[in-house]
């Protein structure tokens, strides 16, 4: 099945999410406009009129009406999407934990957005990254074209029997989601070879009956949150079996959790997530002509995390930075937090420094990365702002 693609466009990182959606095949689409994420849900909506995608779309009253909605759906056993961003995500963080609660596979697709106030409608990563806790997968893309083929892959990994857990796919607000590039679009054939049509027991049924949405004594609640834990730890294994699927039928490879870059060898490693990952790629080859010994991982998923991948990938270094677009106020960045708590669980001891940089869309530059080159070799521990005062 491994074709060459048929179809090319000039598409932003919205539009070929929509694409991906559209070849998923959901059946209902509650939508809710938010800048930066309006274009996919209008890009859909053509997509019902003119036929090409035969689905639901449903105009509801606000962001926590939209994922009522798609559990609604879900919960009738529908394959569901919905979209959002910032406040809108913040706005649905009640329905979160139900969704996730309820086993419902719902994708959502989020265009990461600052969060007020200041009112800001640029992108950091600080509104996924608030609901980490939340018991949904998230995946952070870096392109156009991987934004395209989470959104098929992200129907596979959620609904599988093992893993039966709502999906939130991050595209950087405007940084991708505006920005054009040239996508191989797959024909509704490999789509449909690769995802195939949604089934599931954990639905309303009146043949065979069943307690959803129920309450729980402190008897049994635990039982329930371990079963989702475990739900997310088996996705790892799932995400595995669904990049290999992709691959062969679509010629496209994904490495998994985490992409590593000139890691082998580097003695100074930069972790990142997200579109900024392409300019430290740059720097990387810049520094490395110039015989510096560095490296990037990108963390392509914040949850499930990829704690034993991440060891694996420093292995050898002797400093690590963590470059973030987010801060929980009065510590430091949540990605670093996460990344210091891999390193412990695997025993490994390396100095690591925070970097907390694009907070509302500030830019990044590549003389900003050179320098966290720089100050790593300090091998210090410290959680600085670029551009700012160190904290």
């Amino acid at each position: 099945m491994s074709n060459p693609q048929k179809r090319k466009a000039f598409l932003s990182g919205n539009e070929a999410f929509a694409e991906g959606i559209r070849l998923a095949r959901p059946q209902v689409i509650s939508a809710y406009p938010i800048t930066p994420q309006t274009l996919v849900v209008e890009r859909l909506s053509e997509m019902v009129e003119d036929e090409s995608l035969a689905a639901e779309f449903i105009h509801v009253e606000s962001e926590h009406s939209a994922l009522s909605c798609a559990m609604g759906a879900s919960a009738v056993g529908a394959r569901a999407f919905t979209a959002t961003s910032s406040q809108g995500l913040l706005y649905m963080a009640e329905c979160l934990t139900y969704a996730s609660g309820g086993r419902f596979p719902i994708v959502m697709m989020n265009a990461n957005r600052a969060t007020a106030l200041p009112w800001n409608i640029y992108g950091d990563q600080r509104d996924s990254l608030s609901l980490l806790d939340c018991g949904w997968i998230q995946a952070y893309a870096e392109n156009a074209q991987e934004s395209l083929d989470l959104a098929l892959m992200s129907y596979y990994i959620a609904e599988h029997p093992q893993v039966a857990t709502p999906f939130m796919v991050n595209l950087d607000g405007f940084v991708l989601t505006h920005t054009y590039e040239v996508v191989h679009i797959p024909d509704q054939e490999q789509a449909d070879a690769f995802l195939p049509p949604y089934e599931t027991e954990n639905k309303l049924d009146f043949a065979h009956p069943r307690n959803m949405g129920f309450s729980v004594g402190p008897e049994l609640n635990d039982g329930f949150k371990y079963k989702e834990h475990l739900a997310m730890v088996h996705a790892k294994a799932v995400i595995a079996e669904a990049e290999e699927k992709f691959a062969k039928i679509f010629g496209r490879t994904y490495p998994g959790l985490i992409e590593t870059y000139q890691t082998e060898g580097a003695d100074y490693i930069l972790i990142t997530l997200g579109t900024i990952a392409g300019q430290v790629k740059d720097v990387v080859e810049t520094l490395r002509a110039k015989g510096e010994k560095v490296g990037m991982i990108r963390l392509r998923y914040m949850r499930p995390f990829p704690n034993e991948e991440i060891a694996a990938a420093v292995t050898g270094a002797t400093a690590i930075g963590v470059l973030e677009k987010d801060i929980s106020f009065g510590n430091e960045g949540t990605v670093y937090t996460n990344v210091n708590s891999a390193l412990q669980k695997t025993g490994i001891s390396l100095p690591t420094s925070n970097y907390i940089g694009g907070l509302g869309g500030k830019n990044i530059s590549p003389q900003d990365i050179e320098c966290i080159f720089q100050s790593l070799k300090k091998k210090s521990a410290q959680v600085k702002f670029l551009g700012l005062e160190e904290v």
